[in-house]
This record gives C-alpha cells, structure tokens and sequence, in this order.
C-alpha cells in the first residue's frame, strides 16, 4: 500500500535536511534531490522495522503547511 506523505527541505549549512512531520523521520544530503532521496529511504526503513503500535503512536493524519507573515524588527 502507498501513502502520500510531507516532505519539508530545508538548506542547513552546506547541505539539506528533510523531513516528515507525519511520522518525524528526517535525513540529509548535499542536494535537495539527495535530501528528498534519502528521506524516501529512511520512510521505507521505518515503515519496515517500527512496529505496529510505534507506527500507530508517531503518525498524524493530519498536517498542515501554510505560509504567514509575521513582523520582524
């Protein structure tokens, strides 16, 4: 079975750190392609090691991503 998940890449110093807030697995890579690889990786690892109630307790339905401008100064 496949699922749609989150993937939120950031630039960290020299490289990319990606994460998956539904499940908060990340990983990293020099690129963002390398990023977003590494992190489908990691989904899979867990996914096949984590037991069922890990799985259970560390997955949230629902995520939201959105944008807000905030004051700064």
């Amino acid at each position: 079975m496949n699922r749609q998940f989150t993937a939120i890449i950031e630039r960290e110093g020299n490289g990319y750190v990606a994460l998956c807030p539904e499940v908060d697995v990340a990983s990293q890579g020099d690129t963002i392609d390398e990023a977003r690889r590494n992190l489908h990786e990691a989904l899979e690892l867990f996914f096949e090691t984590a037991s069922t109630e890990e799985i259970k307790e560390r997955l949230h339905d629902e995520v939201y991503i959105t944008h807000m401008e905030v004051a700064v100064g």
